[in-house]
């Protein structure tokens, strides 16, 4: 996987996780719901499993529930919490799970957005303002943004939400693997996907407050879950994401200095280039680049034709037409929008392969540039 750099979108399935997955799969096939006992074994295995993602995550296991990822999570909380009458406060820079979200179950007249600085950070003391002059049904504040790898102050919101008994709901989706798995705990809600951290894709969990006042029951048609989730639970995906878990967890204190040494030096190659976020804290494997013309999809295309796997941003925002509405709330031009590259490593990069793609971006960039000095030039007085 030495070109790729797109691990915030998806990751490849660990070794570990995968094994895993075969041992379950082969052994533990059974519906745990069933009353014989080797589904007994596969239900006794599945309830271990959630007590020890709790000792991961630092949080009760019977505040986690199995599910198919954030997307599904998301939408569960908006539904759960939907209120007419009330509205929901959420941040410029969600991911659009936690957005769509919101707009549906809330209509878009009721989602109040939460503003961020340039660097594309939580502006807190004007969040907090904000609420404590207009309190909502729920705050949605991720940990950490998908497309800049801006790390956000969600711990201080969730602390501020609980000393004003306000719900907080935590996309955590990006920080497990990335920075340590604490304080989810001081979350009402959080989310969590398995293929952001080498687990299984179709696969993750939501954490629901202590003792939640009635089921969820997005998801209805059977008591799996403890009422909250119909649905046979996959515990060979389960088995396999706490592989993976296991291993993130273990290797999240990680630095930047691959990333920072990259950085310097696509600077001093391609100076003309600009780095967002980079004035405010970030994840360690994340790099969010303007590039100097011609568009972002010739870049890509060219980096493609040398083996790199590279973004444009968001994967799931990937083809449309709207521009970002992450660098739409830091204040970017479209222009500038249609030039940004997202690079994102992932446990196996290593410095040459940060540097492989330094030498390649300076080689699409000479490329890039005989191609604009080649083209016939038109002179617009004489058409």
């Amino acid at each position: 996987m030495q070109g790729y750099f797109d691990y915030n979108a998806t990751t490849p399935l660990s070794d570990s996780a995968r094994e895993a997955w075969l041992r379950a799969q082969t052994a533990h096939w059974q519906n745990p719901s069933s009353l014989y006992p080797s589904a007994g074994t596969v239900r006794r295995l599945l309830e271990d499993a959630r007590e020890q993602f709790g000792d991961l995550l630092g949080c009760e296991s019977d505040r986690i529930v199995f599910n198919s990822g954030a997307t599904e999570g998301c939408n569960l909380v908006m539904a759960h919490i939907a209120d007419p009458a009330r509205h929901v406060a959420i941040s410029a820079i969600e991911h659009p799970c936690v957005r769509e979200a919101a707009w549906k179950w809330f209509g878009h007249e009721n989602v109040m957005e939460l503003p961020v600085n340039k660097d594309g950070l939580l502006d807190l003391d004007e969040a907090k303002n904000l609420l404590t002059a207009k309190p909502p049904a729920l705050v949605a504040l991720m940990a950490a943004n998908n497309e800049t790898g801006v790390i956000q102050p969600w711990q201080a919101m969730a602390q501020f939400c609980r000393d004003q008994q306000i719900p907080f709901l935590c996309d955590a989706v990006q920080w497990i693997g990335k920075q340590p798995a604490e304080a989810l705990d001081q979350c009402s809600w959080a989310t969590i996907s398995a293929h952001k951290f080498g687990g299984p894709k179709g696969t993750g969990m939501l954490i629901i407050p202590e003792d939640p006042p009635r089921p969820l029951h997005l998801q209805v048609g059977g008591p799996q879950e403890s009422g909250h989730r119909g649905g046979t639970e996959n515990y060979p995906n389960i088995a396999a994401m706490l592989a993976a878990m296991e291993e993130a967890v273990a290797h999240a204190h990680v630095t930047g200095q691959h990333r920072d040494r990259f950085e310097q030096e696509l600077r001093r190659t391609i100076p003309e280039t600009r780095f967002l976020g980079r004035g405010s804290p970030r994840l360690p494997n994340t790099s969010m680049v303007v590039m100097p013309e011609p568009g972002n999809l010739k870049w890509l295309l060219r980096l493609g034709e040398r083996g790199f796997a590279v973004s444009t941003g968001s994967a799931c925002s990937a083809g449309k037409q709207n521009p970002s509405h992450v660098m739409a709330a830091m204040h970017l031009e479209p222009e500038t929008m249609g030039r940004v590259l997202r690079f994102s490593s992932g446990p196996g990069t290593s410095a040459a392969d940060w540097q492989s793609l330094a030498d390649a971006l300076l080689q699409v960039s000479e490329v890039l540039q005989q191609g604009e000095r080649s083209r016939p030039q038109v002179d617009l007085n004489n058409l």
